[in-house]
């Protein structure tokens, strides 16, 4: 596959690099300037690049020290960045990491910026033992994000954090806002995508941008013997997708102390200790805007691993890179059939996300993509020492004022999240295999009416069910489903329950998702996910007045009182889940679009 071959070339590349010039890579920790050696008016330079590979300097001044800015002792030295290319830019995503020196010794990194169309391009600049801090282990805090919400899903991400200055630098900066107005914030990660759609950008740029990320357009460049050679002032990207999508994530690295590369001066996600790609940046050119200036950087060959992500800075190491999850998305439809193959991350935050948006952009981005078309989505996520999960589901447009492949990138998006928030053990996914067939009309009814051919009914009678479903437009439907009363129902009344997937798919989640999830390892959680209902399929349930015991991924109908007392929730909290009522009977019809709704009818047992 075309990101395995590239992966494959790009550790070749590094190796004979590291190989030839162990010197330059094996650098020693440069001349530091300590913090309370700065002061104000002090004169100094930062490095970065513009375009090319070309390292530039820029003039600087020290403004102050803001001590405490960034949290309990981490304080920030504002500069104020002098030169025609500074002014006419600004402070640039992508410029985070740039090395800045004073009286020829490293005094820190640049890393968060004043608010949005300040006068003057006034930065924050880490300072460097902060920057290094982030190297060791439990140096720095880590900036973390929310938990995953009950659900699923993950948490909506939190929005960058921003830092609020006096009324003093306000002035000094020029902004006309009262100081409450104005802050510092992070200096943003350009997020390159190559291979996108503008419509899968435009659905999910706020949740990339509350991840601190500038979303642009962009792409990758084939792996060069010197990719390896990094130096303080050069691009790096964390890549997040590599092969027919790409997604990259670029800032400027500060310094090189051995194997170990130190860079950005903030994080780019907070996520801690992190296993992701680290490529060689190279930066096409910078693209100057009144709102936010910003590199537009290609990634080049892998070069090594991201291993730390704190408040203070993110942490390289050169060498081999981590593994990525093989994906293969298949379209089909229309005439018009297309594969996507690449590598994605493997992080329980990420990874979901980023796999819900390639699944969008293979739909939008094909010529046969129109508003009003059916999905139907079928494949596997294979796990090592575990079955695989399959997905076999049926998405209809809505008339939600969003684009109708939404619903099916969220719903694989919140299989990936399930599987990777699980309480239970680290999932190892060897290989994804996705495929999307598009249907050129609305396919979806809704549950109006059903009748039983009997109300009064015996114990092993057989009865048929009537169900009338309402099309998106047309005439009703007419469904008939037969059904057999259970030999051993009691006399009393039974509740039959005409229903879609999800009505019944509501249970399964309480066992499977939260911090009260029961299940006892990942392998009842896929036995879960693989026993899910499916929408294409209208569904009728015979419920009767017993209680259920739910135990870990064990469904017990009928339970007897000894069971309920054994395994009752409040003797085992959080070991089973009491419920009214027992599944007597459950029948369903494969139909070819999507059943939304419910209804119920009592029978009588005589």
């Amino acid at each position: 596959m075309r990101f395995s071959l590239r992966n494959l070339i790009a550790f070749g590349l590094a190796a004979l690099f590291v190989a030839a010039a162990p010197a330059n890579l094996l650098a020693q920790q440069p001349e530091i300037l300590p913090l309370d050696q700065i002061k104000p008016g002090m004169k100094g330079e930062a490095y970065t690049i513009f375009a090319g590979d070309a390292i530039e300097k820029i003039e600087l001044e020290v403004i102050g020290i803001l001590p405490n800015l960034m949290g309990p002792g981490e304080d920030i030295i504002l500069v104020l960045l002098k030169g025609q290319k500074a002014e006419y830019t600004g402070v640039v995503a992508g410029m985070s990491g740039s090395p800045v020196y004073i009286n020829g010794k490293l005094a820190g990194a640049l890393s968060l910026r004043l608010g949005t169309f300040s006068k003057e391009p006034l930065a924050g600049v880490t300072p460097i033992q902060s920057v290094l801090n982030a190297g060791k282990a439990g140096g720095a805090a880590a900036a973390t994000r929310a938990a995953t919400e009950e659900g699923g899903m993950p948490a909506e991400p939190a929005a960058p954090p921003t830092f609020p200055i006096s009324a003093e630098t306000a002035a000094r900066a020029g902004a006309a806002a009262p100081a409450g107005g104005a802050y510092l914030a992070p200096i943003e990660t350009p997020l390159i995508f190559s291979g996108f759609h503008p419509l899968t950008l435009a659905t999910y740029s706020s949740e990339l941008n509350s991840l601190g990320f500038v979303s642009t357009a962009g792409g990758t460049t084939p792996p060069q013997p010197d990719d390896a050679a990094i130096k303080p002032g050069d691009m790096v990207s964390m890549v997040l997708m590599d092969g027919d999508l790409n997604v990259n994530g670029s800032c400027t690295v500060t310094a090189i102390v051995g194997d170990q590369v130190y860079m950005c001066g903030h994080p780019i996600l907070g996520y801690g200790s992190v296993e992701v790609p680290m490529a060689r940046g190279r930066v096409v050119t910078t693209l100057a805007s009144s709102l936010n200036s910003t590199k537009i950087v290609n990634a080049a060959g892998e070069i090594g691993t991201f291993s730390q992500d704190r408040l203070t800075g993110v942490v390289g190491r050169l060498g081999p890179a981590p593994h990525m999850i093989p994906v293969e998305l298949s379209f089909a439809g229309s005439g018009q059939d297309r594969s996507y193959r690449f590598g994605v991350i493997d992080h329980p935050k990420l990874t979901p996300l980023l796999v819900g948006l390639a699944m969008f952009n293979g739909m939008v981005s094909r010529t046969a993509y129109s508003e009003g078309m059916t999905f139907q989505l079928t494949g596997d996520i294979q796990l090592k020492d575990f079955p695989p999960v399959n997905l076999d589901n049926m998405f209809a447009p809505t008339d939600l004022p969003q684009p109708d492949g939404v619903m099916l990138a969220l719903s694989v998006q919140s299989i990936f999240a399930r599987i990777f928030s699980n309480a239970y053990q680290k999932p190892d996914v060897e290989k994804v295999s996705l495929r999307v067939e598009t249907l050129p009309e609305r396919r979806w009814a809704s549950v109006d009416n059903a009748w039983a051919s009997k109300s009064e009914v015996t114990p092993g009678e057989e009865i048929t069910v009537k169900v009338q479903l309402r099309p998106y437009r047309g005439q009703p439907q007419f469904q008939e489903i037969p059904i057999r009363i259970p030999a051993q129902a009691t006399r009393g009344q039974l509740r039959l329950l005409v229903s879609d997937a999800d009505t019944l798919n509501r249970m399964n989640r309480t066992l499977t998702t939260g911090p009260q999830a029961r299940l006892p390892g990942l392998g009842q959680l896929i036995a879960v996910l693989n026993r899910e209902r499916r929408n294409n399929r209208l569904y009728v349930t015979l419920l009767q007045p017993t209680p259920t015991l739910l135990v870990e991924d064990k469904v017990l109908p009928n339970a007897p009182v000894s069971q309920i007392h054994v395994l009752d929730q409040r003797r085992a909290p959080g070991n089973s889940i009491l419920v009214r009522e027992s599944v007597a009977g459950e029948w369903s019809v494969p139909l070819n679009q999507v059943i939304v709704g419910q209804y119920t009818l009592t029978l009588s047992v005589k």
